[in-house]
This record gives structure tokens, sequence and C-alpha cells, in this order.
């Protein structure tokens, strides 16, 4: 069952909030975050991409950079830009996007859970970005970036968490330049905390990593280093927990994940269009960007035109990774075709996240720069839990989740 514990959080003071929190570091660029921050001394990208700090030229994965996020977060807590709880607890993460809400439970989770399995994955990590967040950790002695988890629902855990919201206050309350709305209550009663922490630990058997997977391993490669070092002498360390945020099932929601090509391996557009006839009823269906909208179908932009490709049954097969939409188009399109084997490494594929619209697929081939671009169906979450059961991985780049939770509005501290 899962283990999950409150902790002593590393929070902005309230007035500073909206401006401390940040994008995930892992969802934008250098520039973009150097931006975003130009002329907010408080921004927490400070901490989490502290390379816009230094110059433009500077290694983001030297040394330099993760002394400089260190120094970043001692000085925020210096000012009192950041303080720490003075007695453990939950946090409840209310996001708002188009209307559609999602609320979590903001937690520390056991290591041990993740290497266990008690927390499943759904994805193979790199090990290259595993030792970013590892040296990032291991300067800053904190783990800026969330881990998002999802479990199915316990309508327990639901009534108190709605209960709670209900009856208290929020510490945060406000909203992001991009829409997205973002509310906090702290859970400080030891009657609350012991609740909840006594309902995961009997009701939910496992969680499941929705966004993260690089966070949460950089986690458990601390920690080991750290136990075999004789640095943990307790059970209690907090280097034996790792910061997620906890969202039931039904309030979740995953956006499409989709792929631009650089040329058509060596293909002309006729014989391209051809050999797809093998696996798919493909229909040209005009200038204008059209969704898929049902697992199997796709929509392709090719030399201006949008076309709809419906999988042929007998292309894929039932079980819980043949029957994805990304592997439907791996095996019958890039790999068999477009000469494209490994998606983590080839360098004529890009993938673009949903929340960017097929626009800017259309702007990225007609660019000139890339070739072709496909936009497929979203992974469902009963997928993502069915494959992570299955000990199988998703290939790269299956889900795109929002709204994202912001860094710097909780820090957990090892």
């Amino acid at each position: 069952m899962a283990i999950i514990r409150p902790f002593n959080g590393l929070r902005p003071k309230v007035a500073l909030a909206a401006q401390v929190a940040a994008r995930p570091y892992d969802v934008l660029s250098a520039a973009e975050a150097k931006q975003e921050a130009a002329g907010n001394p408080y921004s927490y990208y400070h901490v989490s991409k502290s390379e816009i700090d230094l110059p433009d030229d500077i290694d983001t994965h030297s040394q330099q950079v993760y002394d400089q996020a260190a120094a970043n977060l001692r000085k925020f807590v210096q000012d009192g830009t950041l303080f720490q709880e003075d007695q453990p607890a939950y946090y409840i993460y209310k996001l708002v996007m188009n209307g559609r809400a999602q609320t979590g439970l903001v937690c520390v989770s056991a290591v041990a859970d993740y290497n266990n399995g008690i927390i499943k994955k759904h994805e193979f990590t790199r090990p290259d970005k595993e030792l970013d967040r590892i040296n990032h950790i291991k300067t800053t002695l904190a783990q800026t970036g969330n881990v998002f988890l999802a479990y199915n629902d316990v309508p327990e855990v639901n009534a108190l968490i709605e209960q709670w919201q209900e009856q208290h206050a929020p510490i945060y309350d406000f909203t992001a330049s991009d829409g997205i709305s973002h509310t906090v209550w702290v859970v400080n009663t030891p009657t609350a905390v012991q609740e909840i922490t006594t309902l995961f630990a009997e009701k939910v058997p496992a969680t499941y990593i929705a966004d993260g997977h690089h966070r949460a391993a950089s986690a458990s490669l601390v920690q080991k280093e750290l136990q075999e070092n004789g640095k943990i002498t307790s059970v209690d360390n907090p280097a034996n927990y790792f910061l997620t945020t906890i969202f039931p099932a039904s309030q979740l929601a995953i956006m499409d994940y989709n792929r631009v090509v650089k040329d058509l391996n060596g293909l002309s557009k006729e014989a391209f269009l051809s050999n797809l006839d093998y696996f798919f009823n493909v229909e040209e269906i005009g200038h204008l960007p059209q969704q898929p909208t049902m697992l199997h179908e796709f929509t392709m932009y090719l030399e201006g035109r949008w076309y709809r490709l419906v999988a042929e049954e007998g292309t894929y097969t039932t079980d819980p990774i043949g029957v994805l939409d990304v592997t439907i188009l791996s095996n019958n399109i890039l790999s068999k075709y477009l000469g494209i084997q490994d998606q983590r490494t080839d360098k004529r594929i890009d993938f673009i996240g949903g929340i960017r619209g097929l626009q800017e697929l259309v702007k990225r081939v007609d660019s000139g720069e890339w070739k072709v671009a496909f936009a497929l169906y979203p992974v469902t979450i009963q997928q993502l839990f069915d494959i992570a059961d299955s000990g199988n991985v998703m290939p790269p780049k299956s889900t795109w989740f929002e709204p994202k939770l912001r860094d710097g509005l909780i820090t957990h501290l090892i």
C-alpha cells in the first residue's frame, strides 16, 4: 500500500506566491525561462533554471549552474521570500484550466515505494536527464520539482479533501498569466494529517507516475548514494521521501502528443501516400486542421493538405502496448516507411505537446524545416494504468498532462 507522509514544506510568503510560482523546469528552454523571469527577482526559475543568471553560453549541466541554484535558494530563504513550515503538513493543490478543475494532495512519497513498484512507471528514463536532477538535488539539498502521481479514486479521500476545502481558507489563490488558477490549502491539524496518512496506507494499493519520471528516479538515486555513504541514519530522514502531488484518476485528462518528421525518407509524396493505403483508410480532408476524434484515427499534414488516417483491423494487437496509437504510428509509418527506429535519439523526429495546438504542426511544416506532421488521439488514463500494471513502458512522448503544477509553491528540503 502507498506510504505518504506530511512534511515541513518550504513555501513563499503569501504576497509573493504568484511571483515565485514557475512552470516546471523541463517544459521550457533557458531562453524562454529568462524571458518569463525578466523583471521578477522572485521567480523560482532562479532556482529551477538558474542558468538564466549566468552567461548565455554557460553549459547548463555545469556545476556552476547547480551552485547558482543553491545560492539563489539560500537567498530566498534569507530574505524571507521563502519560509519553512514549522510543523509537518499536507497541502491541497487545486488547478483550474478552461473551466476544468483537478485537485491533488501534496505530500512526500516513500522512495522505497518507487523502488519496490508500489509507485508504478510507464516510461524509460535517460541517464543524462537523471544526472542533471541528481546534481541539482545534491547541490541545493532540495527537491524543487514535483512528481505528478495518479491513483484510482478512493471516495473517502475525495470526501476528506472536499470537506477541508469547504471549511478552511486557502493560503494561496491566484491566476497565472496563462489563465490557469492555482489554489493551495495547508492541512496541519494532527487528526486530519493522521486520517490522510491512514487512508492511503489502507485504501491505495498503488500510485502511478503521470509526469516526472526523471525527478522520481533522481530522488531514488540520491537516496541510494546517501545511504551507501552512511549519511542516512534514520527511517525518518527526509531523503527517504520525495515531493509528489497525487491526483484521483477521475479528474485527470491527458492531451495529445504529436509528431513532426523532417523528410519522407526518400519517398515521393505519391509513393508515401500509396504505401499508407496498406495499413490505413486514407482520406484527404482539406486545408483546415482537424483533430482525431477516436482511438486509432490520426490526422496528417503534408504539403499544405490534411489527411485522415484510420488504422485497418489487423495492423495492431490488443495487448496494452500494441493497442496504443503511438505504437500503431511507430510500427506502420515511422519505422516501416520513414526509417525512424528509435524515437528517443533520432534527430529527424520532434514531439509537439497538444497544448500548442494543431497550428503549431502547420507552422513547423510550412516553415520547410519539417516535411510531415501527425496528430494523435490522446492516450487514456486507463491505458496508462494498464501499461504500468503490466510492467511495460510506453513509447517515448506518449502523454502530455495539463495543467502543469507550478514549481516553487512547495519545496521539499532533504
